[in-house]
């Protein structure tokens, strides 16, 4: 029993030396220890294999191979020498080669830090060649761009240049085209136009022009003034050295319409009556307004009839035409001349005795009221017979029928005793129905510097009247000298 324990002794008879190369051999992690009690620089080559091997299997190995006296021990025996070396006794020394255990695990680490290390080296090595690139041959961002999209890109933008060209070339060809019919048909106001199609260039090269929008606002027509004359020509020639200047055009069509406002017809002919203008139906037009009379406001009214006058004028004819001095009488000019009284003054004569006499008094107006001369004497010294007369039903209707113009000259004291004013009856009277009419009658007609042109379908519309405009052969400038 002692032979073992003093020849195999770990402190006396074990080789430092050939333990350490044993440990070499069989556990490759054991490199990190023996590095640190050699102090050599050396690193052993791993293969994958090793470095993934897990660290519980290589403790009971180094444990087999450092004991070979305690093979064939239970596992369990092994714990209480863990614990003895962790707290040795006193007469023994713990064994240097088993303090560096908790240092195995770094050695993965290190491999893993040697991989960053690498990279580097390789992206240095790649980096600089694209810089080189870029100084060689002075090329930036440009030169990587592919030809086929630098030929679209030039294609757009020169598409655009002619774009724009077109554009200004059109706009430049409507404002000599607007000031050209300001000054050929006296304009006020400079109309608007807008040349159609695209591109213009080619058109104007071609001497023909798909189409072109006219709009003429405050044509002036005669008395009135047209708010606003649209025409679209179709199919125009020019004519002229081109590209510029165009000395006239022809154009083949044309399609539009005319406008002549109530406002214009209120502004240009309502300024002495105070006359205001608006729709009655498709065909006629209302007049109402105030027209001063010997010192009193007399209401107007009339109704326009509208209607055509030749291929290029409008016209009206008046009817209907009254005078209403509120309260009193109404008077109509005309054939024959007719001044009746209104409902309110008809009112007061009925119950009005004096007046009723004054009226009887009258053999024309005792005719109009019904009353026989037989009956006229006595109902004109008894009241009870005047008020038979005037209780019948219908007389206030008949007075309000009667037409007492013929009191103006013959009787005017008849009229002051039923409440007419006979200065203002006369006056009244005095007016011409021609010249009442006029005062509210219109008509215009299309601008003589422009011809080819008609009137079609005529209509009062509630912004005023409105008619259609056609046309053809409709020529401007040198092409309307040579129809001359």
């Amino acid at each position: 029993m002692f032979s073992p324990l003093f020849g195999h002794s770990p402190h006396s008879a074990r080789d430092p030396e050939r333990e350490v190369d044993q440990k070499s051999e069989q556990d490759p992690e054991r490199e990190v220890p023996q590095d640190a009690e050699s102090g050599s620089e050396q690193e052993p080559e791993q293969t994958p294999e090793q470095g993934s091997e897990p660290e519980r299997h290589s403790e009971p190995e180094q444990v087999s191979k450092q004991d070979p006296d305690r093979e064939g021990e239970p596992e369990r025996h092994s714990e209480p020498e863990q614990d003895s070396k962790q707290d040795p006794a006193p007469e023994r020394e713990p064994a240097p080669e088993r303090e560096p255990a908790p240092e195995r695990e770094p050695a993965p680490e290190r491999e893993s830090q040697q991989e960053p290390e690498q990279q580097p080296e390789q992206e240095s090595g790649r980096q600089p060649e694209p810089e080189r690139a870029g100084r060689r041959g002075g090329r930036g961002r440009l030169g990587r761009v592919p030809l086929t999209t630098k030929l679209v890109a030039g294609l757009l933008a020169g598409a655009t240049l002619l774009v724009v060209a077109d554009r200004c070339a059109a706009m430049y060809a409507e404002k000599r085209a607007e000031q050209t019919l300001r000054d050929k048909l006296g304009l006020a106001a400079t109309p608007d136009v807008h040349i159609h199609g695209f591109p213009f260039l080619t058109q104007l090269l071609g001497k023909r022009l798909d189409g072109v929008d006219v709009t003429v606002p405050d044509a002036p027509a005669g008395r009135v003034t047209l708010a606003e004359v649209r025409a679209e020509a179709t199919d125009i020639r020019l004519d002229g050295d081109l590209p510029l200047p165009v000395d006239g055009a022809r154009a083949a069509r044309v399609n539009g319409d005319v406008l002549l406002a109530f406002d214009d017809l209120d502004r240009e002919l309502g300024t002495p009556a105070q006359v205001k203008f608006r729709a009655l139906d498709r065909q006629s037009v209302r007049a109402d307004g105030e027209l001063p009379v010997a010192g009193r406001v007399v209401r107007i009214h009339a109704v326009a009839h509208i209607r055509r006058d030749g291929d290029r004028g409008v016209s009206t004819s008046v009817s209907g035409m009254r005078l209403d001095v509120p309260g009193i009488a109404t008077y109509r000019p005309g054939r024959p001349a007719r001044l009746r009284l209104h409902p309110q003054a008809a009112e007061k004569i009925s119950h009005d005795k004096s007046k009723a006499r004054a009226l009887l008094a009258v053999p024309s107006v005792a005719r109009q009221l019904g009353v026989a001369p037989e009956d006229t004497g006595p109902a004109m010294r008894d009241d009870k017979r005047l008020g038979r007369i005037t209780g019948r039903p219908g007389f206030k209707e008949k007075l309000m029928r009667a037409n007492l113009v013929d009191l103006v000259a013959d009787r005017p004291e008849t009229l002051e005793r039923v409440g007419v004013d006979p200065v203002l009856a006369r006056a009244l009277v005095r007016l011409r129905a021609q010249d009442l009419s006029e005062r509210v009658a219109f008509s215009f007609q299309l601008p003589k510097q422009v011809k080819g042109l008609r009137l079609r379908n005529i209509t009062v519309e509630r912004d005023g009247i409105r008619a259609d405009l056609t046309g053809s052969g409709l020529a401007v400038g040198t092409a309307r000298s040579a129809d001359d």
